[in-house]
């Protein structure tokens, strides 16, 4: 098992310093222009296919980094140089997180790298969980996936919403319900395979921030997948199932507890493994607006000298630079205890979350007021950060569920 260190070692020191290099002279240059056109930067996703920060084996490479801190520290490059260009770029993950929390390794073995395609052909991906009627409350999901035992396949109904990628994706994982009566447990993911009949994309968001992300409804009409698209097997799945009866009933409630074992929800599984990252995508932006921050209040002059001279701007840095080191630290537990198999007894993915989000936030708000006048302008980065930030509290479980996540887990509690 790998040991906790604070310390890179050589092979991770050398991927970040070749992504904060591609950040630069790539991401950065482009931002301004992707996030004011509020579309796809198809060639900035194609020149990371071209380098190889956008492909299968990359991400394969961190992901089973055994010490866990891969993942983290490719986010928070990626997010350092512009958020939504960045989420771009590594929002099939979160599609290739959900088959890889639920498929089968021939699932993974097929699907992932459909997700990807190559460096002349790229593909992006879209995991489809939210609901107009269903965001943090995913027990309210009304998608439907029906099986058709003659034909062997998937019957798929409903409309999704907030998804990155939706429509213009090349592969969907759809979260659906397959059990209404069984609330959030009774629900699966299924594939969705290019040029499927019945999906199409609805509306595309236009967005606060990272509106270089393509966001968007994705809707489902009678949209039928071969019995195989179902993640994880219809074997796999009745098993789910009759254990969520009996203990609906209450007949295997005992059996349950004595055997220790939760009954997993699909979504729920791609978030649990994806919040870490998302602290490092929060960490990311909030570092990058501190740097300028610091850059202009050391050369920004008034009443004589720079403003960073008086205590109240400094204090400010003092205290950004003190939260985004503390939002670190505990992404980089987190993802550590994720990779080394170890439980979060104290939900320390979700806190890593939480507590990197909320800094983001603060940390850019306050890179706008050290900037004053320039801050609110398009011409200096930090109003763009501040716009990309607010996103970090909301998807993949907004701060106010992270915080009924931590108490549920701290206390033992039902808390609603």
């Amino acid at each position: 098992m790998a040991e906790f260190t604070f310390e890179l070692n050589d092979d991770q020191r050398h991927v970040r310093d070749w992504l904060h290099g591609f950040a630069a002279d790539v991401i950065r240059p482009a931002a301004a222009e992707w996030d004011e056109r509020e579309e796809t930067p198809w060639p900035v996703i194609q020149e990371a296919a071209k380098v190889g920060v956008y492909s299968l084996d990359f991400y394969a490479q961190q992901y089973f980094d055994p010490t866990g801190l891969s993942i983290p520290m490719v986010m928070e490059e990626l997010f350092w140089g512009d958020a939504g260009i960045a989420l771009s770029i590594v929002g099939t993950g979160l599609a290739a997180v959900g088959v890889l929390a639920n498929g089968t390794e021939e699932q993974i073995g097929t699907w992932i790298p459909q997700m990807y395609g190559d460096a002349d052909d790229v593909k992006v991906a879209a995991f489809c969980s939210s609901e107009p009627d269903a965001g943090s409350d995913v027990a309210a999901m009304r998608t439907r996936a029906v099986h058709d035992e003659a034909k062997d396949e998937w019957v798929l109904n409903g409309t999704k919403t907030w998804a990155t990628n939706g429509g213009i994706a090349n592969v969907h994982v759809v979260v659906a319900v397959v059990d209404p009566e069984a609330g959030s447990k009774g629900h699966a993911s299924f594939i969705v395979p290019p040029a499927t009949p019945g999906l199409s994309q609805g509306q595309k968001f236009k967005k606060h921030g990272i509106r270089a992300s393509h966001t968007a409804e994705v809707v489902l009409e009678d949209v039928r997948v071969p019995g195989h698209c179902l993640l994880g097997g219809k074997e796999k799945l009745d098993e789910r199932l009759a254990r969520a009866r009996e203990a609906r009933a209450g007949a295997g409630a005992a059996g349950a507890a004595a055997g220790g074992e939760r009954v997993k929800n699909a979504a729920m599984a791609t978030f649990e493994a994806s919040r870490p990252a998302v602290g490092a995508m929060a960490v990311g932006t909030a570092r990058a607006a501190y740097e300028v921050a610091l850059d202009y209040a050391k050369t920004r002059r008034q009443f004589g000298r720079p403003i960073i001279d008086n205590q109240g701007v400094a204090f400010q840095l003092v205290d950004m630079r003190t939260r985004i080191d503390a939002a670190r630290l505990l992404v980089w537990r987190a993802s550590w205890m994720a990779a080394t198999g170890k439980p979060f007894t104290a939900a320390e993915g979700s806190m890593s979350k939480l507590y990197a989000s909320e800094t983001a936030k603060e940390v850019t708000a306050r890179a706008v007021q050290i900037l004053g006048g320039n801050g609110f302008t398009r011409e200096y980065p930090v109003e763009r950060m501040h716009r990309d930030s607010a996103i970090y509290t909301i998807f993949e479980g907004t701060s106010e569920i992270q915080r009924l996540v931590i108490a549920r887990t701290l206390s033992g509690m039902p808390i609603r």
